[in-house]
């Protein structure tokens, strides 16, 4: 082994040796969260520390079950979150290519507006994003009302521009030459090449939407038409809580995406190198 090769070993271990801490301290509260969905509710707060899982899994999916009905909430999520995350990456895209690809009088300042916006905490435009919808398009409890307000997302947009941006124009030049329409060169051209940046686009916004909790508990009252999320919020009662039901709920929303991000995480780190270097 050359000294070459043994300094790269001895930085990998200590790299090694640095991070492994950290990971476990970052899976901890993650493992604890699966070992409290394994108790009943009063065990919970039982003395001692408990690491082991337990048997009360079942009992508590079944109450959880009962009280919300929980795989409806969350068949509403994965479908509220999909329909979301199609509609935003396309109309995302359609904006970052034309802020990218295009000359307009205002384009700067269009520019300027997404990045203000991006500095607006959310709490600034609830209010008035609610009032507009429930009284004034009268959308309230509908799947419109859940998907259509937050399509828009000034981060998706800016990093599609820039995604956009490193593509050579002399490609799109080509197509426009040969009579290719600017739809078909948008949709058959750009689109194909800037697949690894959709990938990662699209997972931050699923996971924003299977996540998002303050904007559906506002705007959809029904119980039957709760997001997973909201669901798990009603479990929490002025009188009584029903800790092992939430433990095992959040278990139950947040383990799938944990796979689903390991499985794709290639692609979301490909997407996101991709995107940030021009």
């Amino acid at each position: 082994m050359t000294s070459r090769s043994q300094a790269r070993l001895g930085r990998s271990i200590l790299l090694h040796l640095f991070l492994t801490p950290l990971a476990l301290i970052w899976l901890f509260p993650l493992w604890m969260m699966v070992v409290f969905s394994t108790m009943p509710d009063n065990g919970i707060f039982s003395p001692g520390i408990e690491l082991l899982p337990h048997d009360n899994f079942l009992d508590n999916v079944a109450n959880l079950q009962r009280d919300t009905n929980f795989i409806g909430a969350i068949g509403i999520s994965v479908s509220v979150a999909v329909t979301y995350t199609v509609l935003s990456v396309l109309l995302t895209s359609m904006a970052g290519w034309a802020l990218a690809r295009y000359e307009f009088h205002g384009k700067g300042a269009v520019v300027a507006i997404i990045f203000g916006t991006i500095t607006l905490p959310y709490a600034v435009v609830l209010i008035p994003q609610f009032i507009m919808v429930a009284r004034d398009f009268a959308l309230a409890n509908t799947w419109i009302a859940l998907i259509v307000p937050p399509l828009f997302n000034s981060l998706g947009v800016l990093f599609m521009r820039q995604a956009f941006s490193m593509m050579p124009a002399e490609l799109f030049d080509a197509a426009r030459v040969e009579g290719v329409k600017e739809w078909r060169i948008f949709l058959f051209v750009a689109l194909p090449l800037a697949r690894p940046m959709l990938a990662a686009l699209a997972i931050i916004l699923f996971l924003a939407s299977w996540n998002n909790y303050l904007w559906p508990l506002l705007i959809n009252s029904q119980p039957g038409a709760m997001t997973a999320p909201v669901a798990l919020g009603t479990l929490i009662g002025l009188t009584k809580v029903s800790w092992g039901g939430i433990m095992a709920g959040a278990v139950m929303l947040t383990v799938p995406m944990l796979i689903v991000f390991v499985l794709l995480q290639r692609h979301f780190i490909a997407g996101i190198a991709a995107g940030a270097v021009k």
